[in-house]
């Protein structure tokens, strides 16, 4: 047994030293020497998650993504120098987002960053530090941070029907994993139907009687972040309905030719079936039906 914690004691000094040596090797400097000159970084670094996580390190925390800080210190307090300060930038246009991202990716690469390598952010050349601000305390992102890109989603959640993400119920990474997903549109879940269902578990089934194209996508009929339509919908009931239905029937034929809609030959009386809610008058279990008699979805 003394012979196992003598070993163990001589392990962890020869590491020490290895540890020590390399730090010295690598230009790494005390972070107070940091502090110095870099005061309005130090309050809001010590408080953040990153801060605390290297609070007892006295060689790290800032040297852990920006690398050893002694050629940096050299150059930084030569008068009127202008060449490279010699320490890793994460400025939007300092370098490549691969660059950037090493030194996240060195402590971050697992559980939901797993996916990141290959997603399309990290294919479209985005950082980290794109959307995180690494030295602030508490949550660093905010919807507004997508909507900087993505301004068209931003405009969509504007629309009269939308998802409540304005109204602070729901937020993009409620249904989106930014850091890289298996599924599509980096989806936390495999399809977009999956996704759905983690909210709308009512709409999932199994029916005795399937709808189809609510089977197959939600996105068929509906558009996920906002629309002018009621709940969602690309087009408005009958004309959404009849975009698949074009083969007899009231709900087609009659519309395409204008007597349902009370149109043909300057007619003035619309079907009662294209009143209000249209097809949904009398189709109201749309996603799907378990009732005996549900084959067309109305009960």
């Amino acid at each position: 047994m003394k012979k196992l914690l003598l070993t163990a004691c001589m392990m962890a000094l020869a590491m020490a030293q290895l540890s020590a040596a390399s730090a010295e090797e690598d230009g790494f400097i005390d972070n107070r020497q940091c502090f110095a000159c870099h005061k309005n970084q130090k309050q809001a670094f010590q408080s953040s998650v990153h801060g605390r996580a290297f609070a007892t390190d006295t060689e790290s925390g800032c040297q852990s993504c920006h690398g050893g800080g002694a050629a940096h210190k050299e150059v930084a307090g030569e008068e009127n120098y202008t060449g490279p300060l010699k320490i890793e930038s994460f400025k939007k246009a300092s370098g490549a987002a691969e660059d950037k991202n090493r030194p996240c990716l060195a402590c971050h690469e697992n559980k939901t960053h797993a996916n990141w390598r290959g997603s399309q952010h990290e294919l479209a050349g985005v950082a980290c530090s794109d959307c995180h601000n690494l030295h602030k305390p508490g949550n660093t992102v905010s919807q507004d941070v997508c909507f900087t890109c993505h301004k068209e989603k931003r405009a969509e959640f504007n629309r009269p029907s939308h998802h409540p993400a304005k109204e602070g119920k729901v937020v993009c990474w409620n249904c989106h994993n930014t850091h890289g997903s298996s599924g599509p549109k980096l989806l936390h879940k495999n399809t977009v139907n999956e996704t759905c269902y983690t909210c709308h578990a009512e709409k999932r089934g199994p029916f005795l009687w399937e709808h189809p194209p609510a089977s197959d996508s939600c996105t068929n009929c509906h558009t996920p972040h906002g629309s002018n339509n009621a709940s969602l919908l690309k087009n408005r009931p009958p004309y959404l309905c009849s975009s698949c239905h074009i083969a007899g029937g009231h709900s087609t034929t009659g519309m395409r030719n204008g007597t349902d809609l009370g149109v043909a030959g300057g007619g003035t009386n619309a079907a009662p079936q294209m009143v209000g809610k249209a097809c949904l008058n009398c189709h109201t279990q749309i996603h799907g039906s378990n009732h005996p008699s549900g084959a067309r979805f109305v009960r």
